[in-house]
């Protein structure tokens, strides 16, 4: 297979890697080669792009052997069995660590200037590079990606030879790769144009992609309920509204399936803020899951913070028994724009859970149900009979409870997105 040039390959490996848009991914590009790579890939993924700088720790006199790998916020990874074989000392390991820190901070510093670093804890992590012969900086950066938190990597390259993907495969939880070739001698063989990537071009990709995906997620505590509570935030964009999360039982701010959603509406300028409903002595000792008055007087909370943060309307979508949270919340803050809850959905929701509540909620509600998620269907069906407020009841075919079959928990999110837009960002915004 043979590459115009990077973008080319970028944009063909963005076919590829299309299933995993709904699993709020981290586009990360290895300077500086990598980046035009990954710059088509997270626009098609919709996905915040950022570098991953690591420098490979090499072993005095024969750097080639790489004893670990260093990375950003003091990340170190050091392989013992070859630091043992190897015969290094301590005292060198440490100048060869001091030298490579300094070259590892000037170059984050020079590609990402003054803008943070996207934070990978809880997130699908897509490592891309223009392609990979050897695969010592690869396995580096797999290392790196997963000891800042990435809950699952996924390396991502236009061609490689077939010795480094058998190596990679054992790092990555997955490997993605376009073409590797039996007679694979060099990756500039395989692009017709394979000229140099001066920094001055990833800075100015980077800098690019940052203006269109707006203000990156962040890390924040939520004081709700007299509890402090750890959440992530994306700020909302184009749309100016923002929709906050109310995970089901078992579930927390890292829920696959609620980031899942959260991917979507962030793709529309939507913003999200996911978080735990419950402490962690709280999740441990059980129960409190069906604690509906207390989990929804936290939501209130968490939407009066987050208008903190954000001037536009505020939705929720709650999944299972967050969403009867959801419900409850809605009836105690009100629908109007300005200060309360203007839209909610509900993903295979228990309503029931709502009790009298249900009679009081005036904010635009739909009930997202699987089709063979029977016994929650007929619960959802007496809901709609018994709400006053604009209502609606969807059902997803062929669907079950967590709308695990393919293409299923799009579905979801293509309506939570249409719903959302119509009500909290007006009509306009839902075209």
């Amino acid at each position: 297979m043979l590459f115009a040039d990077r973008a080319d390959a970028g944009r063909r490996l963005a076919e590829a890697l299309a299933p995993l848009a709904h699993s709020d991914p981290v586009v990360l590009g290895l300077p500086r080669g990598g980046v035009p790579v990954a710059c088509p890939v997270a626009r098609e993924l919709g996905a915040p792009l950022d570098v991953i700088v690591v420098r490979k720790l090499g072993v005095p006199h024969r750097p080639e052997l790489g004893f670990g790998a260093i990375g950003e916020d003091g990340v170190r990874v050091v392989s013992d069995d070859i630091v043992r074989r190897s015969g290094v000392s301590a005292s060198e390991m440490a100048a060869v660590e001091r030298a490579e820190e300094a070259e590892l901070l000037r170059r984050a510093r020079a590609f990402r200037g003054d803008r943070p670093r996207v934070p990978l804890r809880g997130r699908t992590v897509i490592l891309v590079d223009d392609g990979i012969a050897t695969g010592a900086t690869a396995l580096a950066a797999c290392a790196v990606a997963r000891a800042q938190g990435a809950a699952h990597v996924v390396l991502a390259v236009p061609v490689a030879a077939p010795s480094a993907v058998a190596r990679l495969r054992e790092e990555a939880d997955e490997v993605v790769c376009l073409s590797a070739p039996a007679d694979f001698a060099a990756v500039g063989e395989w692009y017709r144009d394979f000229g140099q990537t001066p920094d001055e071009e990833v800075v100015a990709l980077l800098a690019r992609a940052a203006r269109r995906s707006g203000e990156p997620a962040r890390e924040v505590r939520v004081e709700a309920g007299g509890v402090v509570l750890p959440g992530t935030l994306t700020p909302a964009g184009d749309a100016g509204a923002l929709v906050v999360f109310a995970h089901g039982s078992g579930s927390g701010r890292h829920s696959p399936r609620n980031r899942a959603v959260a991917a979507a509406l962030h793709r529309a300028g939507l913003g999200t803020l996911l978080f735990d409903l419950l402490t962690a002595d709280e999740e441990a000792e059980g129960g409190h899951v069906f604690d509906i008055s207390t989990l929804a007087t936290r939501l209130v909370d968490a939407v009066r913070r987050v208008r903190e943060h954000s001037d536009g309307p505020v939705g929720v979508f709650g999944a299972s028994t967050g969403a009867a949270a959801a419900l409850q919340a809605a009836a105690l803050a009100g629908a109007d724009r300005a200060t309360g809850i203007g839209a909610v959905v509900s993903r295979g929701g228990r309503p029931d859970l709502a009790g009298t509540r249900l009679h009081e909620v005036n904010s635009p509600t739909l009930l997202l149900v699987g089709g063979r998620d029977t016994e929650v269907l007929e619960l959802n069906r007496r809901a709609l009979a018994d709400l006053r407020c604009e209502s609606r009841l969807d059902v997803v075919p062929g669907a079950t409870h967590l709308f695990e079959e393919p293409g299923t928990l799009d579905e979801v999110a293509d309506r939570a997105r249409a719903w959302f837009l119509t009500h909290l960002a007006g009509e306009a915004g839902a075209r």
